[in-house]
């Protein structure tokens, strides 16, 4: 297919439900693309080309994406047989022999899983970089982060490797990278994908599951395939009234909606993601929505001060978890040194400390639960920085100080709805003046994925940016 890069996976799935191209030749194209642009990007790893051949050669479920090429994200969702590092050293050799409800729920929708995309170790960092991978390149100017931890699903995406890709956001992962590659990435609310079976949450329900697209409908079609708790799911998402599919292209009516452009840990905001946030609420304007500015009211410090002991303690089980299945703790080299750091917090925490942090998530998502009875969206940059040089975000960053504080800039404006549990999206509005992409975050009401998506479709209409690529 000369032209595969220029449709959705929807498209795709059409073409060949109506038998105008078989799955083998969209793989082909997939891997074509793959071979073009992964030297220059280094976004995708582990390929499976063997084993999807197989699986297409025996028949590919009749799913709503059958036969439409697909990757994994190298974090925490298991394929049985398929290796998954978690972007590090000490997971290099790590094979689950089952599926996580996930990826399980991805096959049944008929999907080519032919690879994985490339994470940081353990997703721990808003950028791609990793001492078992190397850097992921920002598509639009090599030597510029792509995001993270999901910079290697939004590498691909942009750069034309498949129209939509799996990712995790437990503090911005999601939304950051589909900022930093100019492509449209959704984090879902808490409960609404999948966690099991091996967890029943992630970062103390902080991290939800979902995919970055090019198009707002494969987003929502994707949600539609696999949204909904698998069996003996701790909570879950109220179920939609109709299929989200269904609000692409429903009118949203006149919107109440808040801008906010200073951040929510107190990170200085880059007059250009100011511009991106203003020139979106301007936009709103136009379409016919009541947009006025006003800041969320929540305790910043008790916030900052809680999420610490939370994710620490997690990423001590991890650590422990896989200490115990090789027989070894880990050496120096094999977990970077910001890993090392939050294992070492996690050691110092007591079951206290962890319980006190979870009561002040809950407490922050009931004080910013109730400026969203006022408001039905809030806008906000996606990050306060557009997209940073390698090295500035990486674990092995030898500068803590400037680390923490680019880390901040970051994930600034995301962190928040991780810790709510409501949904939020970064939408590709504006390009700066480098070039590059400058998303613009919207979030909604706790289980009202519904205005988002009615949203976005009106802005895509508005400001189409599916034809703007980089020049690979």
């Amino acid at each position: 297919m000369q032209d595969y890069d220029r449709h959705d996976a929807i498209a795709l799935a059409e073409l060949v439900r109506t038998k105008q191209v078989h799955a083998e030749e969209l793989l082909d194209a997939a891997l074509a693309r793959t071979a073009a642009v992964n030297p220059t990007l280094n976004a995708v790893v582990n390929l499976r080309e063997a084993n999807v051949r197989a699986e297409i050669a025996t028949g590919l479920p009749a799913g709503p994406f059958s036969g439409v090429p697909f990757l994994l994200k190298d974090l925490h969702a298991g394929m049985a047989g398929e290796p998954l590092t978690n972007g590090s050293p000490f997971w290099k050799d790590l094979v689950p022999d089952h599926d996580s409800e996930l990826v399980a729920r991805y096959r049944r929708a008929g999907l080519a899983i032919f690879g994985r995309t490339t994470s940081p170790e353990l997703g721990l960092a808003p950028t791609t970089e990793s001492v078992l991978w190397g850097n992921t390149h920002n598509p639009w100017k090599h030597g510029i982060s792509s995001g993270g931890s999901s910079g290697g699903a939004a590498a691909a995406v942009a750069a034309g490797i498949v129209p939509v890709a799996h990712a995790t956001d437990g503090g911005g992962s999601i939304r950051i990278p589909a900022s930093c590659c100019g492509v449209f990435g959704m984090k879902p609310t808490r409960g609404r994908t999948p966690a099991g079976p091996d967890l029943g949450e992630g970062w103390g329900g902080m991290s939800a599951a979902h995919v970055v697209s090019r198009s707002v409908r494969d987003s929502a079609a994707f949600l539609d395939a696999t949204a909904g708790p698998d069996t003996g799911a701790p909570y879950w998402a109220e179920r939609p009234q109709r299929p989200f599919l269904e609000e692409v292209g429903a009118s949203p009516g006149r919107l109440r909606i808040a801008l906010q452009t200073t951040s929510f840990n107190g990170a200085p905001t880059h007059p250009d993601c100011v511009e991106a946030a203003r020139a979106a609420a301007a936009l709103c304007r136009d379409l016919g929505h009541e947009v006025e500015e006003a800041e969320i009211p929540f305790d910043q410090d008790t916030f900052r001060r809680a999420t610490a002991p939370v994710i620490g303690a997690n990423i001590q089980a991890a650590v422990n978890d896989r200490v115990q299945q090789l027989g070894r703790d880990p050496r120096h080299d094999e977990l970077a040194a910001g890993t090392w750091r939050m294992y070492e917090l996690g050691a110092t925490q007591t079951a206290e400390d962890y319980v006190r942090g979870i009561r002040a998530i809950h407490a922050t998502g009931r004080q910013v639960a109730a400026f969203f009875e006022r408001f039905d969206v809030l806008i906000t940059p996606a990050m306060a920085t557009p997209p940073l040089e390698h090295g500035r975000l990486s674990l092995d960053r030898e500068d803590v100080g400037g680390y923490i504080a680019d880390v901040n800039a970051a994930t600034g404006y995301t962190s928040l709805f991780n810790a709510t549990g409501q949904p939020a999206m970064s939408v590709p509005l504006h390009w700066n003046a480098d070039g590059l992409p400058i998303g613009v975050q919207f979030a909604g009401r706790y289980g009202d994925e519904a205005t988002l998506l009615r949203l976005a479709a009106q802005l895509e209409e508005a400001r189409p940016w599916r034809d703007r690529r980089p020049s690979l």
